[in-house]
């Protein structure tokens, strides 16, 4: 009996609920909420800029393009703005890791601005949170203190 008065709650919609993790799952964090690992923190103090490393491929002329992107300035990359809010490293104790909070979004000419991604990306596992997009692919490599105007190296 109880399964029959389940499934037509179900069918009637009095049940259509949406659990708590799928709603978590849609709201990116902001950026001031660091990911759960206590090992994380800031890029140690030193000469240079507080940076993400990142490498961006433009998959229309198969190019990779190695860049610094400052926290907290926006970075081009094609038609992509990359902003970094925040670069995180591991202690020295644990394993190496490198997450950085991005925003990412396209300014395609003639076209309004889109916002492609807002979150997380970890350095050992891009494919966690990759940015989808038909012609750029962007991941973390690293944070560091950037020395300098290095000038983007392409492979």
């Amino acid at each position: 009996m109880r399964t029959f008065l389940a499934a037509a709650a179900i069918v009637a919609g009095i049940a259509a609920t949406v659990p708590a993790w799928e709603l978590r799952a849609q709201t990116p964090p902001p950026p001031s909420a660091r990911p759960g690992n206590a090992n994380l923190r800031p890029v140690p103090d030193g000469p240079g800029t507080r940076s993400a490393e990142l490498q961006g491929l433009d998959k229309v002329t198969a190019r990779t393009q190695r860049f610094y992107a400052p926290v907290g300035k926006a970075t081009r990359f094609g038609t992509l703005e990359i902003k970094v809010d925040d670069c995180l490293v591991n202690v020295p104790e644990a394993p190496p890791e490198s997450v950085a909070y991005l925003t990412i979004i396209d300014h395609k000419p003639g076209q309004a601005e889109e916002k492609l991604f807002a979150g997380w990306m970890f350095a050992s596992t891009p494919s966690l949170s990759a940015l989808d997009h038909g012609v750029y692919d962007v991941r973390v490599l690293s944070c560091t203190m950037a020395q300098g105007s290095t000038p983007p190296s392409s492979r």
